[in-house]
């Protein structure tokens, strides 16, 4: 992701260099019009993402409540195939080809692993057994043994910016962002299933409907949104963004189902979107530089950091209204990350200061500040509460 404060990192390099062969791609990264600053309708409507299991993605483990899609998350709810997994915070260091591990008891790295080149995120498996570091130049994912700490030997998988899981469990979705492409991959070999060529740009992050049967991309570099249907593995939708050079970044549907979010670090806030309708989103302002959209372990809250004024905000779900700004002491770059597995510790990277941030939850208190490698970016607070993963640093139903 473009460094909007101290300049391109070493992946915006890249991308020029690829783009400007490519001749069609912008390095940074929409159409016209003006941007509003007020919430989606909020008027309760009848919708299809929310129906019983029996109309959703056949395979899907049907949601404990159709009313809130995060009801297997609550505080040390953990699956049985986690429950014994020494509580760690994973960083992959983008600019240091390495993984440090945080004991989140002592706020120490006790341990720092080499992996491949570029790793941009740690994604727990659908099955909840593997942690993937994504080496995005290396062209490679590298298994790591939550149990153990253990990595093991490397998958070749071209370009795999980020990595996402169908709610049946039945493919991993490769976001190929430079190769511009949806990869359809076996969960467990990573063997190739379908290539989905997509025409935006910076193809980046994405969540899953209620029902499983779509998911909704961002596009970075072109400002663009995709909607997907899972099943038939192709896109169905596409918009651009109604703001000049937006740059959407994480998306993250609403506990309800009915609303989602994505943000945006150069409209500097969250768009506001009905997915089913796949309608013209609504832009809700948070702060510069919004970025990582994490939910908390009551389903009430979304914590959205602001990467480029060191603050994070939190949004009320229910009612849909920014409620709290916390600002971290001596600034910094929150980027992505994760709740702890009791709701009470948000985990942050500080994306430019080399550098992880704990926060209460409660207050917004800063209770650590952690040195790591250099360009620390998709973390992995794990194991976390939850039945199954649908990828990146964590979404779990």
């Amino acid at each position: 992701m473009t460094d909007l404060m101290t300049g391109p990192t070493p992946r915006t390099v890249r991308r020029v260099s690829l783009l400007a062969v490519a001749g069609a791609l912008l390095a940074t990264g929409c159409g016209g019009g003006g941007h509003r600053d007020e919430a989606a309708d909020r008027t309760p409507r009848p919708h299809a993402s929310s129906h019983s299991s029996a109309d959703g993605l056949p395979g899907m483990p049907p949601l404990l409540d159709p009313h809130d899609l995060y009801a297997a998350d609550r505080p040390n709810a953990l699956s049985p195939v986690v429950k014994d997994f020494p509580s760690r915070v994973y960083v992959p260091n983008t600019n240091s080809d390495t993984v440090s591990v945080i004991d989140p008891k002592t706020y120490k790295v006790i341990k720092t692993i080499p992996v491949g080149r570029q790793p941009q995120h740690v994604v727990p498996s659908w099955d909840l057994k593997t942690l993937w570091v994504n080496n995005d130049l290396g062209h490679s994912l590298t298994p790591l043994d939550p149990a153990t700490g253990k990595t093991g030997k490397p998958v070749e998988v071209h370009d795999p910016y980020n990595l996402y899981f169908t709610p049946d469990g039945k493919y991993a979705v490769v976001m190929a962002s430079m190769d511009r492409e949806l990869v359809f991959r076996d969960p467990h070999t990573m063997a190739v299933k379908k290539t989905v060529p997509v025409s935006c740009k910076g193809v980046n992050h994405a969540d899953f409907s209620a029902d499983g049967r779509y998911f909704i991309v961002s596009c970075e570099f072109s400002g663009e949104l995709l909607k997907v249907d899972t099943a038939a593995m192709k896109v169905t939708g596409k918009q651009k963004l109604p703001f000049k050079g937006a740059m959407p970044q994480d998306v993250k549907i609403s506990s309800d189902g009915r609303t989602w979010y994505v943000a945006d670090m150069t409209a500097d806030g969250v768009w506001v979107l009905d997915g089913d309708k796949f309608t013209e989103p609504r832009l809700m302002r948070t702060g510069k530089g919004a970025h990582g959209l994490y939910v908390s372990r009551d389903s009430k809250s979304m914590y959205i950091s602001n990467r480029g004024e060191g603050t994070v905000s939190v949004l009320d779900l229910p009612s849909r209204e920014l409620v709290k700004k916390w600002k971290l002491p001596d600034g910094g770059s929150p980027d992505m990350g994760g709740v702890s597995a009791d709701g009470k510790v948000l985990w942050l990277s500080g994306r430019y200061d080399a550098e992880v941030y704990a926060i209460d939850t409660g207050s917004g208190r800063q209770l650590a500040r952690i040195p790591v490698g250099r360009g620390p970016h998709g973390l992995a607070v794990y194991p976390q509460p939850g039945r199954y993963s649908l990828g990146h640093t964590g979404i779990f139903r």
